[in-house]
């Protein structure tokens, strides 16, 4: 959480122990939630299997659907295990949490910049299937 040393030390055991777990956890749930109805979606629409092996005509929401997959991988195995070191929500020396910190930044910003492909991608298969 790159804002905690501006918060007053007293407030921060409630952030790291309470508010973000909660948070990580709509994230995390989120996550799932997207991949599992985006899949649900492309099966039932019947196109699921030509779109993740990038058949001609899906090319463009396959490979929304794969950078969706990665960033849901990156949230589960990836930032959320890095963020419970870094929380204290699993036993982790000082060295581990400050170890686990960059993972988890760097898996964020990737997701971040990852989605905006994402969207185009989506974007891109209803006006210019390829």
């Amino acid at each position: 959480v790159p804002t905690m040393p501006s918060i007053p030390v007293e407030n921060r055991s409630a952030i790291s122990k309470f508010i973000a777990p909660n948070v990580l956890f709509y994230f995390r749930y989120g996550a799932l939630a997207t991949v599992i109805t985006g899949l649900l979606l492309a099966w039932m629409q019947g196109y699921i299997l030509q779109a993740l092996m990038f058949q001609k005509g899906f090319v463009m929401i396959g490979t929304g659907m794969w950078m969706a997959l990665i960033m849901a991988f990156n949230v589960w195995f990836i930032i959320w295990p890095n963020q419970q070191k870094i929380l204290g929500l699993v036993p982790a020396t000082d060295e581990q949490k400050a170890a686990a910190a960059k993972p988890a930044l760097y898996a964020s910003r990737f997701n971040t910049m990852f989605s905006i492909g994402m969207l185009y991608c989506m974007v891109a298969q209803q006006n210019m299937p390829i």
